[in-house]
């Protein structure tokens, strides 16, 4: 909904258009497969060829586009992680900047990939650059690294931990996601990270604000991927391309027809 100017309904449902249906990836794909008349949208990495998926502002929803930066509907996945010297223990730190070089290798690219979000291009493996963390080399199976932040990234996150403990002498990763706005309070904010609910590494399906980066430091910030969103509706439906307006008017009762749709577009 921000992507599309339409920030308001985030948090908001009553500012939709009467007899809006909340469902999710599968369901909404299902739905759009039988009703002609409908609108929906999934990720991109859930979109075949039985349903159409509508080019945004005139470009494809395809990972190429998103990663040159052309197709817009898309939001970025961000980590954060705590301050050095920060932790509860050396071992702690030194696992998550570990784990953190593992995010940029092809190994974790194609974790992300498969867990429905488009990495970043990457060329090393973590066999590459193991040797520069041997804090993995030693039996860390009493150690703790605790994760948060989006709900959104929780599925990424968990299949990125359960992917690198063992490469890692086996730590526990403790997942417990509230939201990507703790994942700036839960990593540096004093009056809440040093509490039960702290993390080590707090990941936002948006980008940190301002006042998060300034509260905090950009060098312990990054990216970890894309999240790409398409608006698919019926294979028969004749219009092939959206725009934000267009969008934002379907979804607040501006436009009520799809032939409105058509005659806007002409």
């Amino acid at each position: 909904m921000e992507g599309i100017g339409f920030k308001e309904a985030s948090a908001n449902d009553s500012v939709l258009v009467q007899g809006f249906v909340t469902q999710d990836n599968t369901q909404i794909f299902s739905s759009m497969q039988i009703d002609e008349y409908g609108i929906g949208y999934i990720s991109l990495s859930t979109l075949n060829n039985q349903v159409k998926g509508l080019n945004f502002e005139g470009v494809k929803p395809t990972i190429a586009n998103v990663l040159n930066d052309t197709y817009g509907l898309k939001r970025p996945f961000m980590y954060m992680t705590r301050a050095s010297g920060d932790y509860a223990s050396e071992t702690v730190e030194q696992l998550v900047e570990a784990f953190v070089a593992f995010l940029g290798t092809t190994d974790a690219s194609d974790i992300i990939n498969n867990s429905g979000a488009i990495a970043l291009p990457a060329t090393q493996t973590w066999d590459d650059i193991k040797a520069n963390h041997p804090v993995t080399n030693q039996n860390n199976s009493g150690v703790t690294v605790r994760f948060g932040g989006s709900d959104s990234i929780q599925k990424v996150a968990e299949a990125l931990t359960n992917a690198f403990k063992p490469k890692a002498g086996n730590f526990i990763a403790e997942h417990d996601h509230t939201g990507s706005g703790d994942a700036f309070k839960r990593t540096w904010d004093p009056a809440v990270k040093d509490t039960s609910v702290g993390k080590d590494v707090g990941f936002s399906s948006r980008p940190f604000t301002a006042s998060e980066i300034a509260g905090s430091d950009v060098e312990h910030t990054g990216q970890l991927a894309w999240d790409a969103i398409v608006a698919i509706v019926h294979k028969n439906n004749p219009v092939s391309n959206i725009t934000a307006e267009q969008l934002k008017g379907i979804y607040n009762g501006t436009y009520k027809t799809w032939g409105a749709i058509l005659t806007a577009q002409a």
